[in-house]
């Protein structure tokens, strides 16, 4: 079992910076791979980045790609999403997942994660 706690997130301005939080509990974080996904009001979650175990390999969602980046730290059993270049469409509440098993075929799909956080808001104005 995986518990998983995201934070960060708030109000920005456009062209802004923020940077989300995951804290992983349990000693077995390096064994998942994480995700990052988003869920803006109305639209169906979509995702926005991915990283393997040990961190050595990232992946993003098009809409996000250049500007946002994920991280881990192992040994603190958290991953980061640096969002900068924020616009207004990247409104939305912000959710951090992990997987035991991803492939890059099915890392943008939701279903494939086994855990989740209870998710972190954040808003940009224009």
């Amino acid at each position: 079992q995986v518990q998983l706690v995201e934070s960060g997130g708030g109000l920005v301005q456009a062209g802004g910076s923020l940077r989300l939080s995951c804290a992983a509990s349990g000693r077995t974080f390096s064994r998942y791979y994480m995700g990052w996904f988003r869920q803006a009001p109305g639209k169906e979650r979509e995702f926005a980045a991915a990283i393997s175990r040990s961190g050595a390999t990232t992946y993003y969602g098009e809409s996000v790609k250049g500007r946002f980046t994920i991280s881990r730290d192992n040994a603190k059993n958290t991953v980061y999403l640096q969002m900068n270049s924020l616009k207004p469409e990247d409104t939305a509440v912000y959710y951090c997942a992990a997987a035991l098993v991803l492939t890059v075929a099915t890392m943008v799909k939701s279903e494939e994660y086994d855990y989740w956080g209870q998710g972190t808001q954040v808003t940009v104005s224009s």
